[in-house]
């Protein structure tokens, strides 16, 4: 029964990992309003019985791909942060400098969702999915550099996370991977430039 079980539970993952997969291709060639549901199942050679018993619809599944997407930034963000620790990096901006690194890396790696999600082509409700995540965003970046809470803090913070939001933007955007790295390494010399440590610090 436990093997059975098991199984059930791969093949299921699988139909997901397929569909989203699929999900991607087609939203990235037609944008989420022209994406047509019978696309995706016929690319994941499923049925559009099965997508709605994995996700509910196009809605969902569109937000399945983001939050996918977000995950896998935060996990690469968060694991590049443990790294630079266990090396002995302690200057909360070169931990945050670290993180970007790897979530810029993430941004060419998946640029195709990158460019998707910021052309404003979503379901209704998405822009404010994505500004609530945002938020949360420069929250966690608050954290690291152990910002205060007074409005230079909040503000300084912002910028940051700005910056790294908009290197995303033009590294999705890049023609090739080299310029993606230029684009990358621009932002990372603009955060030390503007010390923002020494500004919180002043604050």
């Amino acid at each position: 029964m436990a093997r059975k079980s098991s199984w059930e539970w791969s093949r299921t993952a699988q139909t997901r990992k397929s569909m989203l997969q699929a999900a991607r291709e087609v939203f990235s060639e037609h944008g989420f309003a022209e994406a047509n549901v019978s696309e995706v199942v016929a690319r994941a050679g499923s049925s559009v019985g099965s997508l709605y018993h994995h996700f509910g619809g196009k809605t969902e599944l569109f937000l399945a791909l983001y939050e996918d997407h977000q995950a896998a930034h935060e996990q690469a963000s968060a694991a590049s942060v443990s790294k630079a620790k266990k090396e002995g990096v302690s200057d909360p901006v070169e931990l945050l400098i670290a993180g970007a690194r790897a979530y810029l890396a993430g941004a060419w790696e998946r640029r195709d969702l990158v460019r998707l999600f910021i052309d404003g082509d979503g379901p209704p409700g998405f822009e404010l999915i994505r500004r609530t995540r945002g938020r949360e965003w420069v929250r966690q970046n608050a954290v690291l550099l152990g910002a205060g809470g007074d409005p230079l803090d909040r503000f300084t913070v912002a910028v940051l996370t700005s910056i790294i939001g908009e290197a995303a933007r033009e590294v999705a955007t890049s023609d090739t991977e080299e310029e993606a790295q230029e684009v990358i390494e621009a932002a990372m010399t603009l955060i030390r430039r503007l010390d923002p440590l020494r500004v919180l610090d002043e604050s």
